[in-house]
């Protein structure tokens, strides 16, 4: 098995892994950017056709390059990815694609990194992999007949997907609601709710909600602060609610409980036959292959905005790291920039020879 040896190895070539290497190059850093997937930005090349995001183009550039466009437009998926893919080649990052780790090890005062074939070693390394890794299904699935169509909305592309007949999505996040307003103009759709969240509109008086959130300074709450610790479980819904979701025709229900042929139970007692579900039920994270003291006795990694107890070891992209747009394309950068700092504490700046 081969070596190499980096200042820095960074985990992840999306929005979190460019930022942060953006940074690197500029500290004249030898480090390289590792992502198993064939292309940048691969957790949003899987999202759905349609995806548009909520916040406006001014508020979604990464450090150095604003995004392109109308600044008051609302980016599309291939919008993002396209400027993800711009932004690795206009800086020349250096990103190593199909390149799955497998390990991370703490080893000689840094880190090992295991691919198949070969190892790294890193003083320190930055896993910036996401908060999009493993999707996660609820148990009641299993007991669904191979006649209902299932599908996770990590692998929903467009409504062809899925049969022409009554499609349940589970999942009252913003994801849910809007897959469910998708399918809702070709076909009969119910949205099951479990946990309701803040209704905000996309525009408040002409303006964009972001204009206020950042004029409120809400969206650099810290997770610490008192409002962040209200807030952080509290997930809004943007531009969407039940009672817009119900005039597109879609039938709200409450939490999905039970399920048994192709019926499904909800918690008021009410049952619904149907020919598919969609699971917009989110993520689950996979920190098994990190192999470093950064984690308590129930698996919980133990961090301080993305600095683990471990000395050079850091995350960045989770949700609510330091404040609520911590894992948002155009926030992120702010956790990167605190991150390289630390970086740059942690070990002397490389001088390039030309």
């Amino acid at each position: 098995m081969t070596s190499e040896h980096h200042d820095v190895i960074v985990i992840g070539a999306g929005q979190a892994g460019l930022a942060i290497g953006h940074h690197l190059a500029q500290q004249n850093r030898r480090f390289t950017i590792l992502d198993a997937a064939s292309a940048p930005a691969a957790a949003w090349r899987s999202r759905w056709d349609s995806l548009r995001l909520f916040t406006p183009a001014r508020y979604d550039n990464l450090p150095g390059l604003p995004f392109p466009g109308d600044p008051d437009h609302y980016p599309t998926r291939d919008e993002v990815v396209g400027y993800l893919t711009d932004y690795a080649r206009h800086f020349a990052l250096p990103v190593e694609l199909d390149s799955r780790v497998t390990a991370v090890h703490t080893e000689d005062g840094g880190y090992r990194v295991e691919l198949t074939g070969r190892a790294l070693h890193a003083h320190q390394v930055v896993i910036a992999t996401g908060p999009f890794q493993v999707p996660r299904v609820p148990a009641l699935a299993s007991r669904l007949t191979s006649e209902v169509v299932q599908l996770h909305s990590a692998d929903y592309q467009t409504p062809g997907d899925l049969p022409t007949g009554r499609v349940l999505v589970v999942g009252g996040g913003n994801t849910g609601y809007q897959i469910a307003e998708e399918l809702a103009a070709s076909r009969d759709v119910h949205l099951a709710i479990g946990s309701r969240q803040t209704p905000l509109p996309q525009r408040i008086l002409g303006r964009d909600l972001f204009a206020f959130l950042t004029a409120t300074r809400l969206m650099n709450a810290t997770v610490s602060s008192r409002i962040g610790q209200r807030l952080k479980d509290r997930e809004a819904l943007i531009g969407s609610s039940p009672r817009a979701a119900r005039r597109s025709g879609i039938t709200i229900h409450p939490r999905a409980t039970h399920a048994d042929g192709s019926t499904v139970a909800f918690a008021d007692g009410s049952r619904l036959d149907v020919d598919a579900v969609l699971w917009a039920t989110g993520f689950d994270r996979d920190h098994e292959w990190i192999h470093a003291p950064v984690f308590d006795h129930r698996g919980v990694l133990l961090h301080e905005r993305g600095v683990t107890p471990s000395p050079g070891l850091y995350f960045l992209g989770m949700p609510w790291q330091h404040t609520r747009g911590s894992a948002l394309l155009g926030w992120v950068k702010h956790d990167a920039r605190h991150i390289a700092e630390h970086i740059s504490a942690l070990t002397p700046r490389r001088r390039v020879l030309a």
